[in-house]
């Protein structure tokens, strides 16, 4: 089933349209940066590019906020790029060795916003139970994302596009992406997984990201662990290409294992 944004996932545990957020009070068709609460608690979506530091430049990247659906700013308002939704033209393929393919039909400016890797956004639990679930043979859709707090806390996000879900759940893996994940906050603290152009991208080029998180991301932030000689048997190879080819798909062992 097809969903351009995140659904509460059959547990019921986190609802993505529920709104928590206040909205500001800005009277401008576009916020600003020095008024708005919004844009003042993290980075900010600039139209049509996202402004993130590079990640040497600071140990954390701030969270990134856009205006929501109480805010009093127009629709035109700078600060909303992610929730618009998919604008380019895409393609889904099928690729020589790895299944279906995401491209781009038109030329992607480095920092772009390109598509939200959508579905069932999930509780632990419940995310852990369908992945057991799986023989090694399925394909697992169900991303894990952690957020690791300047305090030592971890957020962590799960969403599972493979019953409902959009475009991104076809987008490949590679070692050396051409894509990178951000979280986005926009009604709530359930983040959108907005997936930004990390080079210029040629038109027909494929489009991947790295699954693992560590792109883009500080050192060790990734809870995959050298996996032991006995699970590579389990893992799925890789087929991406590129110089630094890991040989096989990342491995987030604490899905995997029971308490």
């Amino acid at each position: 089933q097809y969903s351009p944004d995140s659904v509460a996932g059959a547990d019921g545990e986190l609802d993505p349209t529920e709104v928590t957020f206040p909205g500001c009070s800005c009277r401008s068709s576009s916020c600003a940066a020095a008024e708005c609460p919004c844009l003042s608690r993290g980075h900010n979506c600039s139209s049509p590019r996202l402004g993130l530091p590079e990640q040497h430049e600071q140990p954390f990247s701030r969270p990134v906020f856009e205006c929501n659906s109480l805010c009093c700013c127009g629709e035109g308002c700078q600060n909303r790029l992610v929730q618009r939704g998919l604008q380019l033209r895409l393609q889904v393929f099928r690729t020589q060795r790895k299944g279906w393919g995401v491209r781009a039909l038109e030329p992607v400016p480095r920092g772009s916003f390109v598509c939200e890797y959508a579905g069932e956004v999930l509780g632990f639990a419940e995310a852990q139970r369908r992945i057991q679930a799986q023989s090694p043979q399925e394909p697992n859709y169900i991303i894990a994302v952690r957020e690791h707090l300047h305090d030592g806390r971890v957020m962590e996000t799960f969403v599972d596009p493979t019953r409902i879900g959009n475009v991104g759940r076809f987008l490949n893996h590679s070692c050396e992406p051409n894509l990178f994940m951000v979280p986005v906050r926009v009604d709530s603290m359930v983040p959108k997984l907005a997936l930004f152009a990390a080079a210029d991208i040629s038109a027909g080029e494929e489009l991947s990201y790295d699954y693992s998180g560590r792109f883009h991301n500080s050192p060790g932030a990734s809870r995959e662990h050298k996996p032991l000689e006995e699970e590579n048997s389990l893992r799925k190879p890789c087929y991406c290409g590129s110089r630094t080819c890991a040989s096989f798909l990342p491995w987030d062992s604490s899905l995997f294992s029971t308490p």
